[in-house]
Parts: structure tokens; sequence; C-alpha cells
């Protein structure tokens, strides 16, 4: 389903349902639900630089010569083509590879290339759909830090299960759950919507009586669930109404206990967990707040 969402975004294949229309004002590309074909104006497409999951590369090409015929196809004309194919090369720091055959590359070198020719012809918008995958650690490093530095000049639709690289490469986040966008924002206003309250790990030792009913008497805290026991501490996550800081108030009842804290730290809430709350069902975010994050 994604792929083919994507390829019909990037304009790479046809539909029996909808149409592709350009929004001049913004450029951005949306679609109408209309009983038709969708309509790909060759403005449109030469708009977006696309890097699909598998990037099309030709083997048996070194690298300057494929992109200068991918600068070709793009429109690119004979006097401008060098420095085009020379300006995306350094961008994707590929300029010392420029005559090695594609085929000899590493996985990272060639997800790279396949950046250069998606830059190709200076795109608006370019759609990246999962350029990390296989990579090592270090590649992925270099990925990343190449697509942040491509924001101000692109806007860039990352498309990616690999949640951590959402948090370190994007600024808004769209979820989609078959077919539909489920959820929509930043991160930390994702973790607002999706988990109302905020959560604070304690753990103490040498305690006695009943230590969850004490902290959920403190002022400020709605529920403390209790955790599994670690080196003779008893722990809860407690947690309180997002903007009110109950921790000095925790501080003052273990001590005023006599209790030895052990720990006491915010538990942040992952866009992982976000992501699972909201794609299984547990919750839906509200049609207001979709449409507010739209406009």
């Amino acid at each position: 389903m994604k792929p083919r969402l994507l390829d019909r975004e990037a304009a790479k294949v046809t539909s029996r349902t909808g149409r592709v229309i350009e929004n001049p004002s913004r450029y951005l590309v949306r679609r109408t639900v209309e009983i038709g074909t969708w309509d790909i104006p060759l403005e449109v497409q030469q708009r977006i630089g696309y890097l699909p999951e598998n990037a099309p590369l030709y083997p048996e090409l070194a690298v300057a010569s494929y992109l200068d015929f991918v600068a070709e196809i793009k429109g690119v004309g004979r006097a401008e083509r060098r420095g085009r194919v020379a300006d995306v090369m350094e961008r994707c720091f590929i300029t010392d590879m420029q005559h090695r055959l594609i085929g000899k590359l590493s996985k990272g070198y060639r997800q790279r290339v396949g950046l250069a020719q998606a830059l190709l012809g200076d795109p608006e918008v370019l759609i990246l759909d999962e350029p990390t995958i296989g990579l090592d650690p270090a590649q992925i490093a270099q990925i990343r830090s190449l697509i942040r530095s491509l924001a101000g000049q692109h806007t860039v639709i990352l498309s990616t299960h690999i949640l951590p690289e959402v948090s370190m490469v994007c600024d808004g986040v769209i979820i989609i759950n078959r077919g539909q966008v489920v959820a929509q924002g930043t991160e930390s206003e994702l973790v607002q919507q999706v988990f109302p309250t905020a959560r604070i790990e304690v753990r103490v030792s040498g305690a006695s009586g009943d230590v969850g009913a004490a902290l959920r008497a403190v002022p400020g805290v709605l529920a403390a669930e209790p955790l599994a026991a670690r080196d003779g501490a008893v722990g809860f996550v407690v947690e309180s109404e997002h903007g009110r800081d109950v921790r000095g108030d925790l501080v003052r009842l273990v001590t005023g206990k006599g209790w030895a804290l052990q720990e006491l730290h915010q538990v942040g809430m992952s866009l992982e967990e976000v992501f699972i709350r909201v794609v299984a069902g547990e919750q839906e975010m509200p049609a207001a707040a979709l449409e507010e994050e739209a406009r």
C-alpha cells in the first residue's frame, strides 16, 4: 500500500480514481477524490524529486554518466547540465566517486547517488522512501545528516517505519493507517494529544505502609501505577496533568516519611508509543485537531 501511495504522489503511476492537482501558492501536490484518472501535468512532475526504496540505478554506468543521463531525461539543458550534475554530486558528497561504476559502490554510496538523481532539476518537493534501509550505522548517520542539510532548500517528505529516524530528522509527523491520516503534528504535540498526562518514575527503599496510596494522595497526582521491585526498592509511575510539576511534592513526601529516594525522573513518551496507540485503535486523534493541523 505504502509504495503504491508514494508512487502516485510522486506522479510515477496512474490510478482509476482521483486526480493530482497543483496548489501553485504552496508548491504542494494534493488529491481530490473524484471518479476519473490522475491528471499529472508535466510541471508538477518537474517539481517533485523521488527516491524509491530501491533506487533506480544502472550498475553498468559511472556515477557522473548516470546523473548526466537523468538530467537529460528531466529536461535539463545541455549548457547547464554539467554544472547541475556537479552541484548535486557535491551536495551528496559523491564527487570523488563520479568515475566509479555504480555497481562497484557500497550501499551507502548508492543511496547517495539515488538522492542525487532526485535532486536534479532542483525540485521544490523531495519524496524519500526508506532512505536508510539496509545501511550500516555509519552510513545511516551520513544519510540522515545529508537529509537534514536539505531543510530550508526543499520540502522533504520522508516515508519510513524507523520511528527514531523521524524523531532525529523530521520537524512534523503524519501517521497514515490503511490509507487514512490518523495523526498529524510535531512529535511533542502528538505525545501531548495521545498521552494527556505527564509521567514520573519514582523508586524508594525502606518504605512501609501503602506507598501507592501515599503517592496518590499528593495534590495534582492522578494515578500511581506500581513497577517491578528492583534492588530492594519499590517503584511507581506517577501521572499528573501536563503543566503541573509534582516532583517537589513527591520529594517532600518521601523525605517526610523517612524513606530513601533512589530515583525520580520524568518518563518521556516515544513516537513508537504514540504510533502503537494510534494505529492499534486505542486512541484516535480528534477530527478538529487534524483539521487545524492541515490548515
